[in-house]
């Protein structure tokens, strides 16, 4: 089991899925770009957390039950977290994905790992070597590679709109989500508490989903719809979020932040895959910035 792994095996798990995570994450891409018309932003939400709660409780339920008292006693920390992981970072970027490009989604979420590699630092106390902040940077300039296309000067053209103000508030909130979960101490393993997340992320989503499907212009649900729930709450909500868990764990917040610098890269080509849009240059090229930027970026620092 993970928990009876040593220091070195977790270590090296970590790495691993610090670079598969992101490639779970660019299923949500595919999600949220096919949900408009099919299923509603919050109830899709609901659905995902609601099946990836379930699931998760039934594996742990020994020890959710073992720890029941101090879970209550957190119970606030959870309903927090919920929120801006599961209410914010879901059902909002589903909101947002309805009117707002890939291009601009892509370009605002690409300064999450900014905001938390400074919240780590200056919140947290990591340590952050200038090998990994020149890692960062190449990363970033990969990234904005990618989702500008390989044209720079199309950065001055970005068209605003009330989606992108969503997506802003749930990068913002992913900062917050990711340095909360690293502050907050917890006797949980990881899975019993992303379990315990997602009940508080339920319970904050619950009212916004009814209100939502008493809406006259709410699509009927259909088995698209559960299609879709089923596979952001399996690959992006139970794979993806225990996954970077562990990760912040193991390898501190500040480094696994960077690794979303891939999923820009990976979510084009699961759109190349699956929806058939183009793979292009700037996709090599940005992959040649990135890839080295994230090894950089999630060495360890030295004294």
């Amino acid at each position: 089991m993970i928990s009876q792994a040593t220091p070195a095996s977790r270590h090296r798990l970590a790495l691993t899925l610090l670079w598969i995570t992101p490639a779970m994450w660019s299923v949500n891409y595919i999600v949220a770009r096919m949900a408009p018309g099919v299923v509603a932003p919050h109830m899709l939400a609901l659905g995902r957390w609601a099946l990836a709660g379930l699931i998760l409780s039934m594996v742990t339920r020994k020890e959710l039950w073992r720890e029941r008292h101090s879970t209550l006693q957190a119970a606030w920390q959870y309903l927090v977290l919920g929120a801006l992981g599961m209410l914010v970072c879901g059902a909002w970027v589903y909101l947002g994905a309805q009117t707002t490009t890939a291009l601009n989604i892509s370009l605002i979420y690409a300064a999450s790992p900014v905001l938390i590699a400074l919240g780590a630092v200056l919140w947290l106390d990591e340590r952050f070597s200038w090998r990994q902040g020149l890692g960062v940077l190449v990363a970033m300039t990969g990234v904005f590679h990618v989702v500008v296309k390989g044209q720079w000067l199309s950065l001055a053209q970005v068209q605003w709109t009330a989606g992108d103000g969503w997506i802003v508030l749930a990068m913002i909130s992913w900062a917050g989500y990711a340095l909360l979960q690293k502050k907050w101490t917890s006797p949980l393993s990881g899975a019993a508490r992303l379990a315990a997340i997602c009940l508080g992320g339920v319970v904050v989503l619950l009212p916004f989903a009814v209100w939502e499907s008493l809406q006259s212009n709410t699509p009927p649900w259909s088995a698209q719809a559960t299609g879709l729930v089923v596979a952001a709450g399996l690959v992006p909500g139970i794979g993806a979020y225990w996954a970077y868990g562990f990760c912040q764990r193991v390898l501190g917040a500040s480094r696994v932040a960077t690794s979303l610098y891939l999923c820009p890269l990976y979510g084009g080509l699961a759109a190349w895959v699956v929806l058939g849009e183009g793979m292009g240059w700037h996709h090599v090229m940005g992959a040649s910035l990135i890839l080295p930027g994230i090894y950089l970026a999630t060495r360890k620092a030295t004294a």
